[in-house]
């Protein structure tokens, strides 16, 4: 068996009508859509493994990665070598970063991979990491930026009212993230995520402020975003800290770890190389007895190689990031759904289901 072709499949899918954001949050000139770059690896005997990278306003950039640069370094080998082919190629191209649009196409190519693997086994992904009992995971209401208290306010009434235990903002204004916690009351678990907003000092600042509101964590208040001692020093301060999505490589996770600097480490499948390389952070965090909480801020297969990689390896204090938007249409249609803040694990082969064929050729763009 070997690689016949790799495809990517860049969507963009608007919001609902009458859906208000903050101005530019997601979308390229302000246009109010989300763009998700998916990947289709396909063998020489017919089997198809589907990945998916970190997208947004980044996703041109990783689709020439993908097509002009990777897939024709992987057309021709074996994919049921995963480990060997994903480093050979890190290897060949550290010299371009080991972060960025490279790693994020990566880690599409290494998702689709274990997808076909488990396919070719017959079984769930979650088998080929060891295996789970776990038949749905909990997880949280990934919120939309919306940047006014009263959105913030609603979005919040919405998340709960659908049976959501916790609820993660993208707001960077005290008004806001207050506005949260007196909708939600006290028994919702209330995360924050600033995006590397402020310096150290502003950073302790606000969280002198944000102590009130007992939020579950605040996320990556400190730019740069590698300043692990920074952050460190904002954790001492007392507030649980999370971070990760932007760090490529299982080196940096051990850095991060080492500073002490995190209550929860956030690797993100489809930005720092897929399945091979969460299933490594997962056993570096166990070592130092930190829980995982994957950044999942997508709705396709890096979503799905979280789930599977989340049920064989995770602790009881993982939960499961649900981009809670209201988006025209999801990757996988109406197959994945959350019910009072659970997500089903997938029991079919591989990643157990396959992106919506009606969505990938309504949403196709470019």
């Amino acid at each position: 068996m070997a690689i016949a072709e790799i495809k990517t499949f860049p969507l963009r899918i608007p919001f609902k009508p009458g859906v208000k954001s903050a101005a530019s949050a997601w979308g390229p000139k302000g246009l109010n859509v989300v763009d998700t770059l998916l990947t289709r690896v396909t063998t020489d005997d017919g089997l198809e493994g589907w990945g998916e990278s970190f997208g947004f306003v980044g996703l041109p950039v990783t689709r020439t990665a993908i097509d002009e640069v990777i897939a024709p370094m992987c057309v021709g080998r074996d994919p049921a070598q995963i480990g060997p082919l994903m480093g050979d190629l890190q290897e060949k191209l550290h010299v371009f970063g080991r972060g960025g649009p490279l790693t994020h196409a990566l880690s599409a190519v290494d998702i689709a991979l274990w997808d076909i693997a488990g396919k070719a086994a017959g079984v769930p992904l979650h088998r080929l990491l060891g295996g789970t009992s776990a038949t749905d995971l909990p997880c949280y209401a990934s919120l939309n930026a919306y940047g006014q208290p009263d959105l913030v306010r609603h979005a919040v009434r919405q998340a709960v009212d659908a049976g959501f235990p916790a609820v993660k903002l993208h707001e960077k204004q005290l008004p806001s993230i207050k506005a949260a916690r007196d909708e939600a009351g006290p028994d919702v678990a209330i995360m924050a995520d600033v995006n590397c907003a402020w310096t150290v000092n502003q950073a302790l600042a606000y969280a002198k402020e944000l102590e009130p509101l007992a939020l579950t964590w605040l996320e990556e208040p400190v730019w740069p975003p590698e300043n692990y001692s920074g952050l460190a020093d904002v954790r001492r301060s007392g507030i649980p800290i999370a971070a990760g999505e932007n760090i490529g490589t299982l080196l940096d996770f051990d850095r991060l770890l080492d500073n002490e600097a995190v209550t929860y480490v956030q690797p993100s499948p489809a930005k720092m190389g897929g399945v091979t390389e969460l299933s490594k952070v997962f056993t570096l965090a166990r070592l130092r007895n930190v829980p995982v909480m994957p950044h999942t801020f997508y709705d396709g297969p890096g979503l799905l190689a979280a789930l599977h990689t989340v049920a064989a390896m995770a602790t009881t204090d993982t939960m499961i990031e649900w981009r809670y938007f209201d988006l025209e249409a999801q990757v996988y249609g109406s197959q994945l759904t959350v019910q009072k803040g659970r997500i089903g694990v997938p029991s079919g082969p591989g990643l157990g289901m396959d992106p919506d064929p009606d969505v990938i050729t309504t949403y196709l763009h470019g």
